[in-house]
C-alpha cells in the first residue's frame, strides 16, 4: 500500500461511520448529553441511535447512565477516556491524510506524451492513460 494511503486505511472504523461520528463529535464537546438531545441533533430515529450507541459502548468509547428526571426516565451519555482519545486520534489521522493529499503538500501533476504523472518528493507514479486519438 502507498504510504499516503496507510493513514486512511488504519482509521478507526467504529467512529468513521457517519451516524457514530455525529454522536462522538457531539459528545466530545460536552460532559454529558441525554438521548433525546442526541436524537434531535443527529436526526437519527430511536432504533438507529440505540444501535450506534450500543456499538460505541461495546468499543468502550461511550458510558451510559440511566436516571430519572422526576418520574421520567432519562438516559445520559458521555465519552469515556478511551472514547476521547480515539476521537482525538481519528481527527489527527484525517488531518494528516488531508495534509498529505492536498495541492499544498507538494504533489503536482505533469504530462509526458499520453501518460500523466503525479510527483511528490521525486517519486513518480503513473495516474492515467488517455484514450488513443
Amino acid at each position: 500500500m502507498k504510504p499516503e494511503l496507510n493513514a486512511i486505511a488504519e482509521i478507526d472504523r467504529v467512529i468513521h461511520e457517519p451516524g457514530r461520528l455525529m454522536i462522538v463529535a457531539l459528545l466530545f464537546t460536552v460532559e454529558k448529553a441525554d438521548f433525546v438531545y442526541l436524537q434531535y441533533e443527529t436526526g437519527l430515529n430511536k432504533g438507529n441511535l440505540s444501535s450506534h450507541i450500543a456499538k460505541l459502548e461495546a468499543a468502550g468509547y461511550l458510558a451510559m447512565e440511566k436516571t430519572f428526571r422526576g418520574k421520567v426516565p432519562q438516559t445520559l451519555l458521555s465519552l469515556t477516556g478511551a472514547g476521547r482519545e480515539a476521537f482525538t486520534a481519528y481527527r489527527r489521522t484525517l488531518k494528516e491524510f488531508c495534509a498529505n493529499t492536498s495541492p499544498e503538500s507538494g504533489i503536482h501533476e505533469r504530462s509526458v506524451g499520453r501518460v500523466t504523472f503525479r510527483e511528490k518528493s521525486g517519486l513518480n507514479q503513473a495516474l492515467s492513460f488517455p484514450a488513443k486519438s
